[in-house]
């Protein structure tokens, strides 16, 4: 058996060994060493959190069986996609492929906030009034149908080795906890490690009610598009023990912490111009 046909057979398992894993390993450091003092009940939180997880593994197995792996698989066989047009080294296609799907990711997080529409949706990641490691797998069902498709296009046309989807799915999934987990990093060690991959410090300011700080650090796992695209900021203003976590609007625990008030959200309010552009801080903007 080679490495894509085991990967194919035994990737739910691996999938979900590296989010039990990531998801013990973070919750554990939370308790060691948190950064910030928690203001909403923390099972409350994880009940509906994670409940909406498992609803939206559900709904993905169900409407998309094959998953993303499963779309590499088919457009290999087919011969679709850069990588399986030209004849390329394995590991050039692995981290190219790796590579160009989190910008993807990068790109598709800008768009969220920068149309209406689609920000009704994520706002509702956004909407978490504390923010810890179950925040990083909180978002609508529809965005995350909307996020599959996108990846299915990129997929279609870049035409990554199976290998290469799998490790990215688990990347992105790993960092994407690890860079919402409320644990405290040495400051030069954050310093030096946000080079190289999105921190909790990094990705908090972008988890703020201002709207300037919400709209900055959009990576998820490679911080180096923040950077170059300019939408990197590197403290919040308030700092991060003193900063405020999540919407203006929407400060009720029930509207935002349990599972019903969490997936009607979207529907909640009028379409705002709460976008990309609005990059300016005022303390009384809505979102």
């Amino acid at each position: 058996m080679d490495i894509t046909e085991f990967v194919m057979r035994h990737e739910a398992l691996i999938r979900m060994s590296f989010f039990f894993g990531t998801l013990a390993v973070m919750a554990l450091w939370e308790i060691l060493a948190p950064r910030r003092a928690l203001s909403v009940s923390k099972s409350v939180r994880w009940l509906n959190n994670l409940g909406l997880v498992f609803f939206n593994s559900f709904l993905l197995r169900v409407i998309f069986p094959a998953a993303a792996v499963g779309m590499a698989a088919f457009t290999s066989a087919q011969g679709w996609g850069v990588f399986n047009y030209y004849e390329t080294p394995v590991w050039v296609a692995l981290v190219v492929s790796v590579i160009a799907l989190d910008f993807i990711i990068y790109l598709q997080h800008v768009m969220v906030h920068a149309v209406p529409a689609l920000w009704r949706l994520h706002r509702m990641h956004h909407a978490d009034l504390d923010f810890d490691v179950t925040t990083g797998a909180r978002f609508h069902p529809v965005e995350i149908l909307l996020s599959m498709v996108i990846k299915f296009s990129a997929i279609v046309v870049l035409g990554p080795p199976v290998v290469a989807v799998v490790i990215f799915e688990v990347l992105l999934n790993a960092t994407a906890m690890f860079n919402h987990a409320n644990v405290r990093l040495p400051l030069r060690l954050d310093g030096v490690l946000r080079w190289l991959v999105v921190t909790p410090d990094m990705h908090r300011v972008h988890h703020s009610v201002a709207d300037d700080e919400a709209n900055s650090n959009f990576g998820f796992n490679l911080p180096w598009w923040d950077r170059l695209f300019g939408t990197y900021r590197d403290q919040p203003r308030g700092g991060h023990e003193g900063m405020t976590i999540g919407i203006h609007k929407y400060r009720s625990s029930r509207e935002v912490s349990w599972l019903p008030g969490m997936l009607w959200l979207p529907l909640r309010g009028k379409v705002s111009d709460y976008a990309i552009n609005r990059r300016q801080w005022g303390s009384d903007d809505e979102q």
